[in-house]
């Protein structure tokens, strides 16, 4: 099954229209979602608006870049120390 990437502004609306009292069937129809999807949007992202929603994924993408430098860092500290054991 292909995956669908929905912008921010996309699943603030979904989630606003399911606490709206709209059916979550009718809603996973329409936008071809699971209500997994929904229950799971709504966990994360309610009552957000759609800045805090773009600054919470520009937080996530700083975090996983910098979990990425850490790891290339220890990486390269490990390499350097077992060259300076070797050479002693």
């Amino acid at each position: 099954m292909k995956r669908k990437n929905f912008t921010e502004s996309k699943i603030l609306s979904i989630i606003k229209q399911y606490e709206g009292g709209r059916a979550i069937d009718d809603l996973c129809r329409e936008n071809g979602i699971s209500k997994a999807t929904v229950y799971n949007w709504k966990k994360k992202y309610s009552g957000m608006d759609g800045g805090q929603v773009r600054q919470l994924k520009e937080l996530q993408d700083e975090n996983k870049r910098l979990k990425h430098m850490y790891a290339e860092l220890s990486l390269d500290y490990k390499l350097a120390k077992e060259i300076i054991e070797k050479k002693l």
